[in-house]
């Protein structure tokens, strides 16, 4: 019974989803897609506090939309050079946005290995999600996510600029985006 609700209230999150990513997609002139030049498809899931937190309400920033896990070596692997990116850039002037941010997006299906995961690797940004369905994620889902780590760069406007960044990458493409 608990797990039919729970996939009941995934399902109105969806439909309520598709709804406002139609209206948008118009808004924007951009099609929604997981590609370059889209409009990310909107996202809402729940914090570590069980809240809901929608990718949209971030608009206006720069947002890295991080896929990642605990039990995941290579995105533990990753997790410092992500850290130390945000830590550089989190306070930078963007062109025509308001900072920088990232929306982890966890597939784990622990939310006690998440959390710890969280602290130990020092994930020190406030914007940390997850369904804790692993790989059945309305997320993953939605953005063909096939394997981890895996991110996407979104500008402002909410439109995808780059994905896959790891390394040296992603700071690269932020420098792109800083005002001079």
């Amino acid at each position: 019974m608990k797990q039919k609700k729970k996939l009941i209230g995934i399902i109105a999150v969806a439909i309520l989803a598709f709804g406002f990513i139609k209206r948008d997609s118009r808004q924007s002139g951009n099609a929604i897609g997981t590609e370059q030049g889209n409009l990310a498809p909107e996202l809402k899931l729940q914090d570590t506090s069980g809240k809901y937190l929608a990718l949209s309400s971030l608009r206006g920033k720069i947002v890295l939309v991080d896929f990642w896990a605990s039990w995941c070596g290579p995105c533990r692997m990753e997790n410092p050079n992500v850290v130390a990116t945000y830590a550089k850039y989190k306070n930078k002037k963007f062109k025509d946005a308001k900072g920088f941010v990232i929306y982890s997006i966890s597939l784990d299906k622990d939310k006690k290995a998440w959390i710890n995961a969280i602290a130990h690797d020092k994930l020190n940004w406030p914007t940390h999600v997850s369904d804790l369905l692993g790989w059945y994620s309305a997320a993953a889902k939605a953005y063909e996510v096939t394997g981890i780590p895996t991110n996407f760069l979104i500008d402002a406007r909410g439109v995808i600029v780059a994905k896959s960044l790891r390394g040296e990458a992603l700071g690269a493409e932020l420098e792109k985006l800083i005002s001079n």
